[in-house]
């Protein structure tokens, strides 16, 4: 008798027990095959684990595996070590891990059928390798002379400075001694242009994209070719990062202080993290890039106290001959009246622009007509009625829409409330400031660019189409245009509504808003025509700005992390956030006021447990939400911490309709 144990995609933290099909015999070399179990009523595809001679249970109570598939290759041992690495530490069953990086066609009974070939478009390069900068010269020195084992590399690099070069010279070295090679971007948007660019540096090389915008079937075969090692050259969003790569030998990850890098359900995972481990754990290099590098990275990197766990490399100057980083300005708008959000020296600014054929950028990172309509009778505002949140006014096509849960209505003609009919906008968003801009400059080609007129992939690649063309002569733009876009005609951005973050509770806004600044006010003056940021403020002195003007991120980074020591935050704490969500709040509230009362709690003193408190957005999609914070200044007191107390949660007795998950290295409070 034959015993396999399966990895299943179930919430429990456990292997099953299946008995191997007489005729097969499976040895080591099958551990790591997909196969076709009986769970329940239904048959789900899960992973051989393990293997053994005997098991617990009953022989009569074990169900026999109904297929063993071989149509890929076992999955590596790597893999598994990933996946058992973020299952502990992220506290998820180690089966919904396994699973859940898998592609979704191998993940269904009636898999896509395999394609035994892949190569994949050749396109001929695009032009010579532009020549390198000193700084370039340097920083790529650094890492040939650390050698093909592990380093971690932090690559600081203004916008423009030529960080994607570097990346492809190491990338050019890493193939050419047979490697593959993980190049992880935070954003299916950022995916188009630097999979051209890759494509056309390397048009040999079997270059694969993996990101949530493919068919099942392409996923499953690119992943295919990642496995196989016919592709050498991996792209993709954050859950590429679990791709099995035999021959992996380098691993990039561009715009790593991203937030989108951290996964916000299922397993709340951070890409950047997992991917420093990965390389860690497989004994080669990796280079985290960014003109604004997180902070936990900026202190791996410099904090003197104690062994640099990352190497500093650092790119200042522009990589295009002539090309300047751009002036930055601040507008006090205490001093003037604006007009439709819109300062004098702003409008000034574009009209020059539209004068040369050069191309402006206005920047406001919020959506929509308006934040909320009100009646200017009675009071009434557009709230949301299943969250706690206000319903945005999209006025082009006449809803009224709620961001969070994603609830939606007509724009009513009259007030709810009172029946007044002068019912007004509040406040602006991107398509207001369109209306706006369209009225003063009646003969400018304006583009709106935000989630609402860039859907899908491919409106947005023919938008910025539109862009690289010229046919756009005034850009409004969320942060979709703020990061990774080189545009040689734009040449002013201008940024409104800033000063929200400055005083927000969450103790990383600054951090956030000053990485926005930075890499939309990147956007201007990439080429040899000269840039100017200007920012709308009414705290023009403060520090932050001041730091925003001069470029500075070191001082801005410093002064943050001096700030965060103080006051005991990460990187120098160690935190996991433990959130619950049921109809009623004194659910949520009852659910965690028990996790924080459990008796053993008191043996971990090195651990704190906060009061459990309602959260910012106390009500989402008809949910009231609550967290309790622990915190610890070790990290492996947290985790021996974590790893009990789950178990503790899992037994506490709770409404049918209670969800809660444990968050390890929290990004939003």
């Amino acid at each position: 008798m034959q015993i396999a144990r399966v990895a299943l995609d179930v919430p429990l933290h456990r292997f099953f027990d299946y008995l191997v099909p007489e005729g097969e015999v499976l040895g080591t070399a099958e551990i790591g095959l997909r196969v076709r179990v009986p769970f329940g009523q239904k048959s789900r595809i899960g992973i051989i684990a393990d293997l053994a001679q005997s098991s617990d249970f009953p022989v009569a109570q074990i169900k026999q595996i109904e297929a063993v598939l071989r149509d890929l290759p076992a999955l590596p041992a790597d893999w598994f070590r990933l996946c058992e690495f973020c299952a502990a530490y992220y506290q998820a069953p180690l089966g919904e891990v396994m699973l859940s990086t898998l592609p979704a066609g191998l993940r269904r009974i009636d898999p896509p059928k395999a394609r035994t070939s892949h190569r994949l478009p050749k396109l001929p390069p695009l032009h010579e390798p532009p020549p390198l900068t000193a700084e370039q010269q340097t920083a790529l020195a650094t890492i040939a002379a650390n050698g093909r084992g592990f380093t971690a590399y932090l690559l600081h690099g203004v916008t423009g400075s030529g960080k994607t070069e570097v990346y492809l010279r190491r990338v050019e070295q890493a193939l050419a001694a047979g490697q593959q090679v993980l190049l992880l971007v935070p954003e299916i948007n950022l995916t188009p242009q630097l999979e051209a660019r890759v494509a056309a540096r390397f048009p040999s090389a079997g270059l694969v994209s993996l990101h949530s915008e493919l068919t099942d079937a392409a996923r499953t075969r690119n992943w295919r070719a990642a496995l196989d090692g016919s592709a050498r050259i991996v792209l993709g969003t954050r859950l590429a990062v679990f791709t099995p790569m035999p021959d992996l030998g380098l691993i990039v990850v561009d715009e790593e202080h991203d937030s989108s890098f951290k996964q916000q359900d299922g397993m709340r995972y951070s890409a950047r993290d997992v991917a420093v481990f990965r390389a860690r754990e497989r004994g080669v290099p990796i280079v985290l890039g960014s003109a604004t590098p997180s902070l936990e990275s900026w202190a791996n990197a410099t904090d003197s106290r104690t062994p640099a766990r990352y190497t500093l490399l650092t790119l200042y100057e522009r990589a295009v001959k002539n090309a300047r980083l751009p002036v930055v300005q601040r507008i006090d708008t205490r001093l003037e009246k604006l007009q439709d959000g819109l300062s004098g020296a702003l409008l000034l600014a574009i009209e020059k622009r539209l004068v040369r054929g050069e191309q402006s950028l206005v920047f406001l990172n919020r959506r929509g007509y308006a934040p909320v309509l009100t009646c200017t009778c009675c009071g009434w505002i557009s709230h949301c009625h299943r969250c706690a949140a206000n319903l945005v006014l999209h006025l082009a096509d006449g809803r009224l829409r709620c961001h969070h849960c994603g609830y939606e209505c007509r724009v009513p003609k009259a007030c709810p409330t009172c029946g007044n009919q002068d019912i007004q906008p509040f406040g602006r968003g991107t398509q207001r400031l369109e209306v706006a801009l369209s009225e003063r400059f009646p003969q400018a080609r304006i583009l709106r660019v935000d989630r609402d007129s860039a859907k899908s992939r491919k409106q947005w690649e023919t938008l910025v189409e539109q862009i690289y063309a010229g046919e756009a002569d005034i850009l409004v733009g969320t942060q979709m245009l703020a990061k990774g876009h080189d545009f040689p005609k734009l040449t002013l951005v201008g940024t409104l509504g800033a000063d929200a973050a400055l005083f927000a509770a969450d103790w990383r806004a600054p951090e956030r808003l000053f990485a926005q600044l930075m890499q939309v006010a990147g956007r201007a003056g990439r080429a040899e025509l000269a840039g100017e940021v200007l920012i709308q403020t009414q705290f023009p002195d403060h520090p932050l700005y001041a730091s925003v003007v001069r470029h500075d991120y070191p001082a801005f980074a410093n002064e943050q992390l001096r700030e965060r020591e103080q006051a005991g935050f990460p990187p120098y704490a160690y935190q996991a956030m433990l959130r619950a969500e049921a109809p009623q709040m004194a659910d949520s509230l009852a659910y965690l006021a028990a996790a924080r009362s459990w008796p053993q709690a008191a043996e971990h003193g090195d651990v704190m447990l906060y009061d459990p408190v309602p959260m910012r957005l106390a009500r989402r999609a008809n949910l009231e939400r609550a967290q309790l914070l622990a915190e610890s200044s070790s990290r492996r007191a947290l985790q021996n911490f974590l790893g009990e107390w789950r178990k503790r949660l899992e037994a506490i007795k709770a409404p049918a309709r209670l969800r809660w998950h444990l968050e390890v290295d929290p990004l939003e409070f």
